[in-house]
């Protein structure tokens, strides 16, 4: 059984790069371009994925709003969330993690690769 991983990225470009090595490493990928996106696909899925890929600053919702809406979500709640941005202020980052998200991960400090065998740790807890 494969697992399935959301991502949520505004930059199509690099949208197209995640969801590729992803799907190298045998992962099921499903990707919006938006958190409105995201969750209207959520709605319709018979099965939650297993976690989601979630840039902080989206165009319209932003990751905070997002992350706010999946965890009152009863049915989503225990989806893990890993925040993958470009910015990383103190507060921000707290907020992110009290709010419920999983990890909080800065673009330039990582890898693909290494961001991918986060989510896998997050997903085999």
């Amino acid at each position: 059984m494969s697992i399935q991983i959301m991502v949520i990225e505004d930059e199509e470009l690099l949208l197209k790069a995640i969801v590729k090595k992803l799907t190298i490493h045998n992962f099921e990928t499903i990707s919006c371009t938006s958190a409105e996106q995201a969750l209207d696909y959520m709605e319709s899925l018979e099965k939650n994925p297993d976690a989601i890929w979630l840039d902080y600053h989206l165009k319209g919702m932003n990751g905070l709003e997002f992350i706010e809406k999946v965890k009152e979500n009863t049915k989503w709640a225990n989806i893990p969330i890993v925040v993958v941005s470009n910015s990383a202020g103190d507060e921000t980052v707290k907020t992110v993690l009290a709010l419920g998200a999983d990890k909080y991960l800065l673009k330039a400090k990582y890898k693909l690769e290494d961001v991918i065998a986060i989510v896998q740790e997050l997903i085999k807890k």
